[in-house]
């Protein structure tokens, strides 16, 4: 077992901070992280939490510019990603710039709203309906996913819509709405720092201090707990594509994450489809050749999860054997 020495603090207005030696490379990982994510949207209103994972980038109000350009060119790798759960932003920057990147993350955390208009809102609106067409409307087998999510976790349950959100609710999001959703998640309480890499531990927490310390806290949130998809039965659709082989998706929703059953289920979806010595690719993609391609994963998120199979069949091959047989195989474990 894995195990990574660190330090974790609290800042009085709710910050966590986590630091993390390593002095093999003079880099710093520096790691932002907000407890909110597309679950905390609501029906109307969805893609919020990974529209403001943009707008975050536009600028701040003492950094009114583009958030990439001074810390790309010190060499810095910079990105952010949004899931059901959380919404992260992080830097891996040469260490002697690190409180560079910290007053960077502070500003915008803070002082975002003061920068943000509504020509920067709309021009992120349009990049972010631009990216769900890329990803899933123009993307072959795309709208899978998207038409599996809702299946598999029916209303009211947050997971039943996309973190992308829909074309509908992106086109019907005003500025005041955005704004508001800010005010309500991005903040010190709500949210963690990571900074791991070539740091003194002691002069880090001295800077992050520095640099969030005088930030107010936000407003309480109510945490979502643990909740069970409320789908019964078995559920079957069929979706036509511009595509030549079809595809099997299965999927069943499970426990949460870091429960005793979520290290079973990443278990047993190595044992069905990870490897050529795997249960699935062994028999339907090398020995029976009914599939092009197989894989398997569970996924475990904050309030609950989902096991997934997918296969695509090789030309002559239906969708109706391959299931037959990952069915066969299931009930053998």
């Amino acid at each position: 077992m894995i195990s990574i020495p660190f330090e974790k603090h609290t800042l009085q207005n709710g910050l966590e901070i986590i630091t993390h030696v390593d002095k093999t490379v003079p880099t710093v990982a520096v790691n932002v992280w907000y407890h909110v994510g597309s679950k905390n949207e609501v029906p109307g209103k969805t893609g919020f939490a990974h529209l403001f994972e943009h707008v975050m980038f536009e600028g701040s109000k003492n950094h009114d510019k583009d958030y990439f350009g001074p810390l790309q060119e010190i060499g810095a790798m910079v990105n952010g990603s949004t899931t059901n759960d959380r919404t992260n932003y992080w830097e891996n920057l040469p260490s002697n710039y690190l409180e560079l990147a910290l007053w960077l993350e502070s500003d915008r955390m803070g002082f975002l709203l003061e920068a943000l208009d509504q020509d920067r809102f709309d021009l992120q609106r349009e990049v972010v309906k631009n990216e769900r067409r890329q990803s899933y409307e123009n993307r072959p087998y795309g709208m899978a996913h998207l038409k599996l999510q809702e299946l598999l976790f029916p209303t009211p349950h947050p997971y039943n819509w996309p973190t992308i959100g829909s074309q509908e609710d992106l086109d019907g999001a005003g500025i005041g709405d955005v704004k508001e959703f800010f005010r309500n998640f991005y903040h010190p309480s709500n949210s963690s720092i990571s900074v791991a890499g070539d740091i003194d531990p002691d002069s880090t927490l001295e800077l992050v201090d520095k640099y969030f310390g005088n930030l107010p806290p936000g407003p309480t949130i109510n945490r979502f707990h643990k909740m069970d998809s409320t789908l019964k039965g078995q559920t079957w659709v069929t979706l036509e594509d511009s595509v030549h082989l079809p595809r099997l998706y299965l999927a069943w929703p499970t426990t949460p994450e870091f429960t005793q059953e979520q290290a079973a289920l990443d278990v047993l979806s190595v044992i069905m489809a990870d490897g050529r010595s795997s249960r699935l690719e062994r028999s339907l993609v090398y020995e029976k050749q009914f599939a092009r391609d197989i894989r398997a994963y569970h996924h475990g998120q904050e309030i609950s999860g989902e096991f997934h199979i997918i296969a695509t069949a090789n030309p002559g091959r239906t969708t109706e054997e391959i299931y037959k047989e990952i069915q066969e195989s299931l009930d053998d474990i």
